[in-house]
């Protein structure tokens, strides 16, 4: 199934609740450009396998820890052009002694991972990036970035609930503290509020909100000229 570059076939945004499934239900199999927020959460939306954008276009993808998103990342984006800090994290790892603690040479994981997407971001390519969602800063970085080559930055929202999020956290074999977890659910809660009000993120040209269900149905990430 082919897509405009920036589109996906999508129903709009809706309210959570029974109007919002009895919406997405009128509106099943309907198909044409989405609008800024485009919602691919519930039973009775068909999402795509494909999400299409610009080339150059920087999409940037977003949910609490252990929802999916490198898991996302590494299925959709696999032929290159993703950055995830997971990925150089578990360099890092393979560096060093297994007794030391993550925590002790976190900032220098960090600092490649940052340095990596800098370089990136300079390039002028198109690019996947994994992103917590509590540094606002990181996405203020992508729009600034996207603006500078005359192209868009897109969200990627995974709406998964804690417990699937704790849950995928302890298939993977690594857990964030209870303070950790309670700030990336309070920065997913406030992008989600403001994509479900109908206006992107501060920064964004457009958000695709995924649940569990529709990001598994998704097999590429594409940019086209």
């Amino acid at each position: 199934m082919a897509t405009t570059p920036g589109t996906v076939d999508a129903v709009p945004v809706q309210r959570s609740g029974a109007g919002a499934a009895a919406a997405a239900a009128g509106a099943r199999g309907r198909r044409g450009p989405a609008g800024p927020v485009r919602d691919l959460r519930g039973p009775g939306v068909r999402g795509p396998r494909r999400l299409g954008f610009a080339a150059g276009d920087i999409v940037v993808v977003s949910g609490l820890p252990g929802g999916g998103k490198s898991t996302l990342i590494k299925r959709a984006a696999a032929e290159g052009g993703a950055i995830d800090s997971q990925d150089t994290r578990e360099r890092w790892e393979r560096r060093m002694p297994g007794a030391l603690p993550y925590a002790v040479y976190r900032p220098l994981v960090r600092a490649a991972h940052y340095w990596g997407l800098w370089r990136t971001l300079r390039s002028g390519a198109s690019v996947v990036v994994h992103d917590c969602g509590t540094q606002t800063w990181v996405r203020s970085l992508l729009a600034a970035a996207a603006r500078r080559r005359g192209r868009a930055l897109h969200l990627l929202l995974l709406d998964t609930s804690p417990e699937e999020a704790l849950s995928g956290q302890a298939a993977r074999g690594r857990r964030v503290s209870s303070y950790a977890f309670a700030r990336h659910r309070g920065a997913v809660a406030r992008l989600l509020r403001d994509a479900e009000s109908g206006r992107p993120p501060a920064g964004c040209a457009s958000a695709t909100l995924l649940d569990r269900r529709s990001a598994a149905a998704v097999t590429h990430i594409a940019f086209h000229v």
